[in-house]
C-alpha cells in the first residue's frame, strides 16, 4: 500500500491560510471599537465615508490583482452581483445601527448567525441540501438568540438587536447571491456595494439635512475602517480561504465574534449583560458544533466581509 503525506508546500499553505483568516477576523473585529470611537456622525454619514475609502481601495486592488476593471467583472457576474451588492448595503447599515444602539458583544454575536441564515436561504432558493446537524445547530442558535434579546423588550437595545439580525440576513443574501451566480469571487460584488452605498447614503444625508462634511476625527476613523477594517480584511480572508476547508473557516470566524467585545472592554470598559453572555455561549456552541460536525465535508464557504 502506498501512503501519501502532505507536502511541505501544502503544510505551509495551510499554516498561512490559518494565519491570514485569523488576522482577517482580528481586523473585522475592530468594527465595534471604531464605531464607538466616532463622536457625532450618524449611521449614514459613517457608511458614506467608509464606502468611499473602501471603493477606492478595492478598485485599485482588483485592477492590480486581476489586470482588469472591476466593472468588467461585475458585468460578467451579472444580476447576482447587483443583488449581492445591495444586500451588503443593508448589512452594513444594520451593522452600524446595531453597534450604536446595543452592546458590541450583543451585535457581534447576532452577526454570527449569518451562516445559518445562508444555509436556510440556500435550501429555499437554490435547493441546496442542509445537513441534519446544521438544522440542530440552527435550533440551538435560535434558543441562544432568544436568551440574548429576552431582556431587551421595549428598549432601544431591542431595535439594535433586530438591526443586527437584519445585518446578518443581508450577509446571508450576499452569500447566496454569489452561489446563485456560481462565482467564488466576492471582491467585485463588495466593490459594487460600496458604489451603491455611496449613492444611497449621500441621497439620505441630503434628504435628512445631515452634513456630508464630518469632523477630521470622525471622517478619519470612518475612512480608515473602509481601508483597514473592511478592505485589508478582505485581502487576508481571500488569500487564506483558498487553502482551508469550510469547517475551519467557520471556526476561525469566531475570532471576530470573540475579539470584538474584548476590544471595547479593554479600551472603553464596555461590559455585557448576563443574558448576552449566556445566550452568546449557546450561540457560539451551535456554530462550533456545526463546524466540527461537518469537518470532513467541504460545503461552499460562508463569506462575510
Amino acid at each position: 500500500m502506498t501512503s501519501f503525506s502532505p507536502t511541505s508546500s501544502d503544510t505551509d499553505a495551510h499554516k498561512y491560510g490559518i494565519l491570514f483568516v485569523f488576522l482577517a477576523g482580528v481586523l473585522w473585529s475592530t468594527v465595534g471599537l471604531g464605531i464607538r470611537m466616532i463622536e457625532d456622525a450618524a449611521v449614514w454619514q459613517i457608511l458614506l465615508y467608509r464606502s468611499i475609502s473602501m471603493s477606492l481601495f478595492l478598485y485599485v486592488l482588483i485592477r492590480i490583482r486581476s489586470g482588469e476593471s472591476p466593472f468588467v467583472q461585475i458585468r460578467r457576474i451579472g444580476v447576482p452581483a447587483v443583488i449581492a451588492g445591495l444586500a451588503l448595503v443593508a448589512a452594513y447599515s444594520g451593522g452600524i445601527y446595531a453597534i450604536q444602539n446595543t452592546s458590541v458583544a450583543n451585535a457581534m454575536l447576532l452577526f454570527a448567525t449569518a451562516p445559518f441564515m445562508a444555509a436556510v436561504l440556500g435550501w429555499l432558493v437554490l435547493q441546496e441540501p442542509v445537513r441534519a446537524a446544521t438544522w440542530v445547530a440552527i435550533a440551538v442558535a435560535i434558543g441562544g438568540i432568544g436568551i440574548m434579546v429576552g431582556d431587551k423588550s421595549g428598549s432601544l437595545a431591542l431595535m439594535g438587536s433586530l438591526a443586527a439580525l437584519g445585518s446578518a440576513f443581508g450577509f446571508a443574501v450576499f452569500t447566496v447571491a454569489l452561489r446563485w451566480g456560481r462565482t467564488g469571487e466576492m471582491l467585485p460584488a463588495v466593490f459594487l456595494s460600496g458604489l451603491f452605498a455611496i449613492a444611497i447614503t449621500l441621497t439620505i444625508c441630503l434628504g435628512l439635512g445631515l452634513s456630508i462634511v464630518l469632523s477630521p476625527k470622525d471622517g478619519g476613523i470612518a475612512m480608515g475602517m473602509g481601508v483597514f477594517q473592511v478592505g485589508a480584511g478582505l485581502i487576508l480572508y481571500t488569500l487564506g480561504s483558498r487553502s482551508l476547508p469550510a469547517a475551519e473557516l467557520a471556526l476561525l470566524s469566531l475570532a471576530e465574534v470573540l475579539l470584538g467585545p474584548l476590544w471595547v472592554w479593554l479600551f472603553l470598559g464596555e461590559t455585557v449583560s448576563a443574558n448576552t453572555l449566556i445566550g452568546g455561549i449557546v450561540l457560539l456552541s451551535a456554530i462550533a458544533g456545526n463546524a466540527l460536525s461537518g469537518k470532513r465535508r467541504k460545503p461552499p464557504p460562508i463569506t462575510a466581509p
